[in-house]
């Protein structure tokens, strides 16, 4: 019973501390339906990132990737979510694009359409090699 209890707070911990960002980081939104409203105002391509706060390669990217001097000149390029896949809301549309291993990152258009998509953590460099790339498969 005293595993049990531990357990759940070190889970009830990670959900409350999954949604804050190191400074630099891009303005995540978190929710995908926000996402792909707000890419459909804006034009521009969405990064869907699904993540857990107890997933260590998750955190990596979350903490040394997405802010980092290489992907930060894509920030404004890209709609930006983070999605936690123990929320109950993002059960939907992580089961939508087969979520099964995490990070699992979503590249979309500003229609929500898929354009490519990465299983795993990478460097900073080979993040922002793949950013430029997505951006290149746009329709303009």
């Amino acid at each position: 019973m005293k595993k049990a209890i531990l357990l759940f707070l070190a889970a009830a911990t990670g959900l409350v501390f999954a949604g804050d960002f190191p400074k630099g980081s891009p303005a995540f939104k978190d929710n995908g339906n926000k996402a792909v409203s707000a890419a459909q105002k804006s034009g521009k391509p969405i990064i869907m990132v699904f993540s857990a706060a107890w997933c260590p390669p998750c955190q990596m990217m979350k903490n040394e990737v997405y802010p980092s001097a290489e992907v930060k000149a894509f920030h404004d390029k890209f709609v930006w979510a983070y999605l936690d896949v123990d929320d109950p809301q993002n059960e939907e549309i992580a089961t939508k694009f087969s979520v099964q291993g995490i990070p699992h990152i979503e590249f979309l258009d500003s229609s929500g359409k898929e354009i490519d998509k990465q299983v795993g953590a990478n460097s900073p460099e080979a993040f922002a090699k793949t950013l430029s790339s997505v951006l290149s498969k746009v329709k303009k």
